[in-house]
């Protein structure tokens, strides 16, 4: 008798445990687009690194970042990385909006027909021409922004269709209805699979630029433990996938169908930065093209968006962790020179 009733004080206790720990898990539903670009969201997953720092995630995908932002403006999403035109154009029309820090950068391509090619070799080449894009997604910015630049009007002398995405745009290439195609990887190579070719990409118009930004209401603010939890689980996640080849490309084919080939390419390819950090130079570069171009006004100011001690408190806590460890001090400089306003 004596002996079950302390199996079943044990059990107890056990199930105390179990659901206590489950009870001070913070729940956090996040937005990602099924890209190669959003591999660490899958990878802090699938390893467990959100469970490790005290976080339930969920994963909710969405197909564009015009539809994605939407959802954390109006509160539906608590984190999302949906692009850095949309953030900033939901900002410059007066949304509460702050940017903690990165998912990726560069990344977006001009596609073609191979017949079409040799026409189109610089951006002031789409002078006449029909363009495919995703609506409020980087590359579509990046080019508009380079068109201006190349003293072309973005609503005179081209004509700009915007698609739902990346497969929709490929489609429209090689049907012929538009001439050219801004694409986000690994699109990219998809396309030239199937028989397309890449012209321009994104980073030989604005190199260096920012894409999908870690944007959050402002009210998310008031937990910034929680929020330095969650780009803790990210940067374990970009370290991870820095060394750790195959897991992470085990990861990513749980949430972009596509074939294990084209995702190696994509994740691990020159033409994608991945860094963790909000590059707080790299976006306001990116806000001055968007007013240049008359994509937005551009009356509010910038800084109030960004909210970097999240970051560097998550940065500097793991590198105090592992103080010998080159990549988080590496990780430090990089933000030192990226995020100084």
């Amino acid at each position: 008798m004596k002996a079950t009733r302390l199996l079943r004080a044990s059990l107890a206790a056990l199930t105390l445990a179990v659901s206590t720990g489950v009870a001070h898990a913070e729940k956090l539903a996040v937005g990602y687009l099924p890209v190669t670009g959003h591999a660490k969201f899958f990878v802090a997953q699938e390893r467990g690194f959100f469970k490790q720092e005290g976080l339930e995630v969920e994963l909710v995908e969405f197909v564009n970042s015009a539809d994605g932002l939407h959802a954390v403006v109006s509160s539906k999403l608590d984190i999302g990385a949906f692009g850095t035109t949309a953030p900033l154009v939901h900002y410059a029309r007066g949304a509460d909006l702050k940017i903690i820090g990165g998912i990726m950068g560069e990344d977006a391509a001009i596609i073609v027909k191979p017949e079409n090619a040799a026409s189109v070799r610089t951006i002031g080449d789409l002078k006449g021409k029909k363009i495919a894009t995703i609506r409020l997604a980087t590359g579509d910015a990046v080019l508009r922004g380079a068109l201006n630049q190349a003293a072309l009007d973005w609503r005179k002398d081209v004509q700009i269709f915007e698609l739902k995405n990346p497969p929709a745009v490929l489609e429209a290439v090689k049907s012929g209805q538009v001439d050219a195609g801004v694409v986000w990887g690994p699109h990219d190579i998809r396309a030239e699979r199937q028989g397309l070719q890449v012209v321009i990409r994104s980073s030989e118009l604005q190199p260096g630029h920012p894409c999908c930004r870690l944007v959050v209401k402002s009210d998310k603010l008031k937990n910034p433990a929680t929020l330095e939890k969650f780009l803790r689980a990210i940067l374990r996640a970009e370290q991870f996938a820095a060394t750790n080849r195959a897991e992470t490309l085990d990861a990513i084919q749980k949430y972009v169908k596509l074939d294990r080939d084209i995702l190696e390419a994509g994740y691990y390819s020159l033409h994608l930065e991945q860094g963790t950090d909000a590059n707080a130079r790299g976006t306001r570069a990116f806000w001055d093209t968007l007013v240049q171009a008359e994509f937005i006004d551009g009356q509010r100011p910038l800084e109030p968006i960004f909210a970097l001690d999240i970051y560097e408190r998550a940065l500097k806590s793991l590198a105090a962790e592992s103080p010998a460890e080159p990549f988080w001090q590496n990780l430090l400089q990089a933000s030192a020179a990226r995020n100084t306003l």
